[in-house]
């Protein structure tokens, strides 16, 4: 899986599964639970009768994205790491950034990387599996690299973001 590779050509299917323990804050705090992250704000949102199940819409993906930084009072500039979806596909990478793009737009030298360039594409486990990669990020101090990303996707041109090609 290429993710945000130039020549990107295909979702590479794989299997796994993912489990966190979601608990709220004081909850756990009384309960002297490691807390690994907390959930600050959740933006959701369904493409609607677009191209298909797995051709994102960009305006989607930006409602999704506005209404998670509205619910968590956090800004974009305050992103230090950003997991994407990023399939290994040109549109969905394409469009993916487009739409993130625009939301980060004032940003610059934003980070960004995918775990399916170490993993495939999980399908419905995806989520989970990069939600533990940045919860592992957080917790060892480091920025884990996009694999396979040799030649950057023409569409990170001109956009806030840059690309982890080794860890940080």
């Amino acid at each position: 899986s290429r993710p945000f590779h130039a020549d990107a050509n295909g979702l590479v299917p794989a299997e796994g599964a993912g489990i966190v323990a979601l608990k709220r804050l004081e909850d756990a705090k009384r309960d002297g639970n490691t807390i690994y992250g907390v959930i600050r704000g959740v933006g959701l949102s369904n493409d609607g009768r677009g191209r298909g199940f797995l051709a994102p819409s960009e305006i989607g993906q930006r409602r999704a994205l506005n209404q998670a930084y509205q619910n968590s009072g956090i800004e974009p500039k305050q992103v230090s790491l950003l997991e994407c979806h990023a399939t290994g596909t040109v549109l969905g990478d394409s469009t993916e950034v487009q739409s993130t793009a625009k939301v980060f737009s004032g940003c610059t030298n934003v980070p960004i990387g995918s775990l399916k360039s170490n993993m495939g594409h999980l399908i419905t486990t995806a989520g989970v599996a990069a939600l533990i990669k940045v919860l592992e990020a957080i917790r060892h101090g480091q920025r884990a690299p996009t694999l396979h990303a040799q030649e950057p996707a023409k569409a990170l041109k001109d956009t806030p973001f840059r690309l982890l090609q080794k860890c940080e």
